[in-house]
């Protein structure tokens, strides 16, 4: 029976082919969306799941206040005795390791060893970094790779780079090119490049007590920099373990209003978002978010497949008539209907299969991956799931529906007129077009809000502007007056941190007049003569940085947002108190964005720097002559690099790199809405054929008595225009929720306005012509008489 009822289904599939075709195109377009968000959603939860003590391990992060008493959580800068105090106070640890990226970890420094040279960066690890991370290592002992404090270890990858093979390297020297750390240093352990689902992406790594050991104020619990973890035993009770460290850090400074506790390591990466000092959301959101959307475009791929069953019912009633006369059961009809279904589900799956593997180059480019159909278990037995529920879910309802028609009036070819199922069937197109509809206003609203960012006035210009780091420190004065003399430079200055995502700074400061107990942090930013202009930041007051009032470091550029806070009056040439000692302001910069839009604008100061501290180099270029100023600048670079590449950043690609989350929201958005429209559509299209089929005799006579073809096409589309604007009525007051929900997270976003919701109902309702125009028109001029005499 089970092999006859799929003999029939394939039969009958074939023969009806425009039915097969739109059927398998809507459920394997919708199969192929969901396969795609099933192995992105599964790749992202396997991010930093490599370390073998991944339930045990976590990351301290930090409270504080700002200003106005919000909380401020970090995790990237906690103290630096932090690590040694929890190993050494609290027996729930394990092990405690900080961790500190290189201070200029953006930018890659000379490692030499011979004749070869590279450009390479790296953090500052702990000595027990390898007892507690899953970082193999292939040479050396993780219990004594950081014995002395000049000792590194180096990945397999950047071992081949500079030796061509990672054997014997254990005691071999390097030489590196950095600032305060420029020395020798010798090779302790090779470790295994980090798996590719790592946030920890590094090529080599420095001792963590030679970064201490030159950045004494460490030593003290008023400064941040590294981050921490713990590796905590598996009898401790996370719960408990917070409460004990809450107030640890008061504990050591009593100034301070700051607390701490843990996060799961591996938790971090989906949950990095915080509100009110605990973790509430981050990239779980767009997980959630595209998970929900796979699951409504196979919903209203199941949909239209009920739908266009339903459509043609009418061709097969007499069929169900015939075989319940003969003795077939309404079981036996449920079978056969199951099992078309079930065949037509798994043609789609093989269908979607195939899409997903072409589509999957393009879905990597957006995602930022590289994702692989993994067949293994998990993989086949989702693909086994989906195709059983869809293809059940899909038939369900045809096969009720053609099984329950009694024998003499599915012999006579009439269908049972019936309130409940006209509704669902209404009610199914409803919920395709109120999802559509969502779909349609949210990428209206992610597009207009992508735009203010790109086009938002940051209080300096971005444009054609780039920066280098220079690879020998000492000649940055020679190096930077070369530049500007360089044809097509415009303008160059050295600075010290990147001014599109800077973070930390410092509370170590204070004003006549300020609170005692006002915590505020002010973001420092280093910088050379002339950086104010060639970044195009306008002073509202005062002067900027000049060679001829001399080299000045206490001098201070604040920004407008800094003296509102601390309610100065007339702050030229007023001193303030910072890091122990007396600065004057001299000037007072225009409010700008030195973070993303996510952030509203904090008090930072700008401070003169000219040493290596500041070696970064910006340069402006003029408009049209970037090609060959930049084969200027390389040539002239790598004369003082002796041949190494060339390494530049345009500033227009740091500020997009800050809005990359969103971005792949925005394109997955677009496209996914554009899929559900084309189902939908498809749907929509066989409730047209079913609505034509089933009003033809009533059309025959409407045109027999003098109806028009306009009066007809009217009567074929007033009723799904009603469905549509129903849509909308439903769609419009979800979408304004959701969507304002999303620009909250930007600190400056866009208001949603009327004729966001106007083009997306002019949308709607086009496409819903677009659906049906042509079954109502094929209907409308249908000759009456073909109608009337078809029984």
């Amino acid at each position: 029976m089970f092999k006859t009822n799929f003999t029939i289904a394939w039969r009958r599939l074939l023969k009806d082919r425009q039915f097969t075709l739109l059927n398998i195109l809507g459920l394997s377009t919708g199969l192929a969306c969901a396969i795609l968000i099933f192995c992105w959603v599964s790749d992202e939860r396997t991010v930093d799941k490599y370390n073998a003590n991944d339930k045990q391990l976590y990351q301290i992060v930090l409270n504080s206040a700002d200003a106005d008493g919000h909380t401020i959580t970090t995790a990237d800068y906690t103290p630096g005795l932090l690590a040694a105090t929890l190993t050494k106070e609290f027996p729930e640890v394990a092990a405690a390791v900080p961790f500190v990226p290189n201070p200029w970890h953006d930018k890659k420094s000379v490692l030499s060893t011979g004749e070869k040279t590279i450009t390479a960066n790296g953090p500052f690890l702990g000595a027990n970094f390898f007892d507690i991370f899953s970082f193999p290592l292939i040479a050396g002992d993780k219990r004594q790779v950081f014995q002395d404090k000049n000792d590194i270890v180096i990945s397999t990858d950047l071992a081949l780079s500079l030796f061509g093979s990672a054997q014997d390297l254990i005691g071999k020297t390097l030489q590196w090119d950095q600032k305060d750390y420029k020395g020798s240093y010798r090779i302790s352990g090779v470790f295994q490049k980090p798996p590719a689902n790592a946030t920890m992406q590094f090529d080599l790594a420095f001792n963590y007590d030679l970064f201490l050991e030159k950045n004494q104020k460490l030593l003290d619990w008023r400064n941040n920099d590294p981050s921490t973890f713990v590796l905590l035993k598996k009898t401790a009770d996370i719960d408990d373990f917070n409460k004990k460290i809450a107030g640890l850090v008061k504990s050591r400074n009593a100034e301070t209003k700051s607390t701490l506790f843990a996060q799961r390591f591996s938790d971090r990466y989906l949950h990095g978002v915080y509100e009110n000092g605990r973790p509430s959301g981050g990239r779980i959101e767009y997980l959630q978010l595209f998970s929900l959307i796979a699951l409504f475009i196979l919903l209203i791929a199941c949909i239209n497949f009920m739908n266009l069953s339903t459509a043609k019912a009418a061709g097969r009633i007499k069929e169900a008539g015939i075989k319940k006369v003969i003795g077939a059961n309404r079981p036996a009809l449920i079978r056969q209907y199951l099992a078309e279904s079930l065949l037509l589900t798994v043609v789609s799956v093989l269908l979607a299969i195939g899409l997903a593997t072409l589509a999957l180059p393009q879905f990597d480019q957006i995602t930022g991956k590289q994702l692989h159909l993994h067949f293994d278990a998990d993989f086949i037995g989702a693909l086994l799931a989906i195709t059983g529920i869809t293809g059940v879910i899909a038939g369900s309802y045809p096969a009720f529906y053609l099984s329950s028609f009694k024998p003499a009036a599915s012999l006579a070819g009439k269908l049972p007129k019936s309130l409940g199922e006209t509704a669902i069937r209404k009610g199914l197109v409803v919920f395709q077009f109120t999802l559509s509809a969502l779909l349609i206003v949210g990428v209206l609203v992610v597009h207009r809000q992508m735009d203010l960012i790109q086009t938002k006035n940051l209080g300096y210009n971005r444009n054609h502007l780039l920066y280098f780091r220079p690879v020998a420190d000492s000649s940055l004065a020679n190096l930077l007056q070369q530049v500007k003399n360089t044809p097509g430079v415009l303008a160059a200055a050295n600075f010290g941190q990147n001014i599109t995502n800077r973070d930390g700074g410092t509370y170590d400061i204070s004003w006549p007049g300020k609170d005692p107990n006002t915590k505020i942090v002010f973001t420092d930013l280093s910088i050379g003569y002339d950086f104010i202009e060639t970044a195009g930041i306008k002073l509202v007051a005062g002067r900027s940085f000049s060679p001829q009032y001399g080299n000045d470091p206490s001098a201070l550029i604040m920004n407008q947002a800094a003296i509102d806070i601390m309610g100065l009056k007339d702050p030229i040439g007023k001193t303030i108190h910072l890091w122990g000692k007396d600065h004057h302001i001299i000037g007072i910069a225009e409010n700008f964005h030195f973070q993303s839009l996510h952030e509203t604008i904090k008090p930072c100061f700008f401070q003169l720097n000219t040493t290596a501290w500041a070696s970064n180099i910006m340069v402006r270029i003029a408009p049209g002559a970037e090609q060959p100023t930049i084969r200027r600048l390389e040539s002239l670079y790598k004369t003082k690099s002796g041949g190494l590449p060339f390494e530049y950043t345009f500033l227009d690609d740091d500020y997009r790199r800050l809005y990359t989350a969103d971005s792949r929201v925005a394109s997955l958005s677009r496209y996914f809405a554009a899929l559900a429209i084309l189902i939908s559509g498809l749907g929509l299209f066989g409730l047209a054929a079913f609505t034509a089929q089933k009003r033809q005799k009533e059309i025959g006579i409407r045109k027999v008595i003098g109806a028009g073809v306009d009066s007809i096409l009217l009567l074929l589309t007033k009723d799904f225009l009603r469905l549509t604007l129903l849509a909308l009525l439903i769609a419009f007051p979800a979408a304004a929720w959701l969507m304002s929900s999303w620009l909250r997270s930007f600190a400056y976003h866009i208001d949603l306005t009327p004729d966001l919701f106007g083009w997306a109902a002019a949308a709607t309702l086009f496409i819903t012509l677009l659906s049906i125009g042509w079954q109502c028109v094929r209907a409308a001029w249908t000759d009456p008489i073909k109608a009337l005499t078809s029984e």
